[in-house]
C-alpha cells in the first residue's frame, strides 16, 4: 500500500507535487489529474462506460481536501469535485503517467478527427 509523505499544490506551475514513502516523487499536472479522475463522471459505472474528458487543458485545481488517512478529494474550477484519489491510485497515476498520457492523447486525437468529419 502506498503512503504519501508530501502532497503540495503548486498553482503557479499547475501541478500537484507528491512524494511517496518509498521515495518515488511525481509532478502531476492539473489536466492529467482531472481527466483521470476516479469518479463515475469519468469512469462511468462499469467497464466500457468511460467518458472521455476533453477541453480540460486549462482546468485549475483549486483545493485538496483530506479523506481520512488514505485519500484526498480534489476540487477543480470546472465544478468537478466527486473523485476520491486514494494514495494507491495517485501512486498508479504517478508510475504510469507516460503510458496513461499517451493513451489519453491518442483518444483525444481520434475524438477530434471524428468531430472534424
Amino acid at each position: 500500500m502506498a503512503n504519501i509523505d508530501l502532497i503540495k499544490l503548486k498553482k503557479k506551475s499547475r501541478i500537484l507535487q507528491i512524494k511517496f514513502d518509498d521515495d518515488l516523487s511525481a509532478d502531476l499536472d492539473f489536466e492529467y489529474l482531472r481527466v483521470h479522475s476516479p469518479s463515475a463522471e469519468v469512469r462511468g459505472h462499469g467497464k466500457g462506460q468511460e467518458i472521455l474528458q476533453v477541453g480540460k487543458q486549462d482546468v485549475v485545481l483549486l483545493e485538496i481536501l483530506p479523506v481520512g488517512n488514505y485519500a484526498v478529494k480534489l476540487i477543480f474550477d470546472d465544478g468537478h469535485d466527486s473523485g476520491i484519489y486514494t494514495w494507491n491510485y495517485l501512486y498508479e497515476l504517478s508510475i504510469n503517467k507516460d503510458d496513461y498520457l499517451k493513451v489519453y492523447k491518442s483518444k483525444v486525437e481520434i475524438f477530434n478527427n471524428q468531430e472534424n468529419l
